[in-house]
């Protein structure tokens, strides 16, 4: 019977399962390469391991292995219910935060390596984890699509690590008896944002919205983040709050090195601030994990749904 083993733990709420052994062999070549791989030949593994019966829908995995890039201590590939992602905030938070609970790291600065780069982590004595984000960048202002139930919506188009359409005038209340409504909102702006062919670099989907409104708590913004696979992300989004980060930067609404405090739908928080990299923002984000499961999944070939429900 195959295993495979796991650490599960959750980021302001956002859960993660990082896999330590037994995952699939994709060589030795770069990050990028090594994912388009796993998509090709693994990709019964991804859904075994997220999707049901073993996870669910907002279950965000990650694939520990050897970094391609030198000076790296680890490398890592994410991926979730649907499809793989570039980078994850949260989940880099969470990996870090793993590493240490299994020894391999101290306190102090990490390299990691990843599809879309390597992402510079700090461990604090507190626990708590600093990440250094790929670089980060507005690429469409105020760009409308029209939606067949809310009419025009109008956002910007950003990178943080994944791609994002980020919205401020939804008319919509950012509360948790609220997510049905602003996840099927979120939905109708995906598919009109494909629809109407808006994308990001090199025809790159827009699969990330995030939609913005007043913290009621005193943090700088709150916000919801719709990921792929329509599942609402519990944390502040690490990508989504370096997209947004690289959006007030270009509208002159944040300086270099201040903080901003991002809050998530359920009320957890992430520090996040940036450094100007040329053209680019290097966003910092700041939050916590917490390790809550060390386990081995099981494969028995009989099992109808050994590979996930698809």
């Amino acid at each position: 019977m195959k295993t495979i083993s796991i650490i599960d733990s959750h980021t302001g709420g956002e859960p993660t399962r990082l896999i330590t052994a037994g995952g699939p062999e994709l060589g030795s070549g770069p990050l990028s390469e090594r994912r388009e791989i796993f998509r090709r030949d693994f990709d019964h593994l991804r859904s075994a391991v997220v999707c049901e019966p073993r996870g669910s829908d907002v279950l965000v995995g990650g694939l520990l292995c050897e970094p391609h890039a030198a000076g790296c201590v680890a490398g890592v590939i994410f991926f979730n219910n649907v499809s793989y992602l570039g980078m994850c905030g949260h989940g880099m938070i969470g990996l870090v935060t793993s590493l240490a609970f299994l020894k391999r790291i101290g306190p102090g600065r990490h390299k990691i390596d990843t599809p879309v780069g390597v992402v510079e982590a700090e461990l604090l004595a507190d626990g708590a984890v600093t990440i250094d984000n790929v670089p980060s960048y507005r690429t469409q202002h105020a760009v409308t699509v029209q939606t067949p139930h809310y009419g025009a919506v109008t956002g910007d188009v950003a990178w943080g690590g994944n791609w994002f359409f980020l919205v401020a005038d939804h008319g919509l209340a950012l509360e948790r008896d609220n997510i049905e409504k602003l996840t099927a909102y979120s939905v109708a702006v995906c598919e009109a944002l494909e629809g109407a062919g808006i994308t990001g670099d090199d025809g790159a989907l827009i699969d990330h919205i995030e939609l913005f409104a007043p913290s009621r708590s005193g943090a700088d913004s709150q916000s919801f983040v719709l990921c792929p696979g329509k599942a609402y992300d519990r944390s502040p989004c690490g990508t989504g709050t370096s997209a947004k980060l690289a959006c007030l930067a270009a509208d002159g609404k944040l300086p270099e090195n201040t903080v901003w405090r991002q809050e998530s739908i359920i009320g957890s928080l992430f520090e996040a601030s940036y450094r100007w990299d040329g053209d680019k923002v290097k966003p910092s984000i700041r939050g916590r994990a917490w390790v809550n499961a060390q386990s081995e999944l099981l494969f028995d070939e009989t099992d109808p749904f050994v590979w996930g429900i698809r």
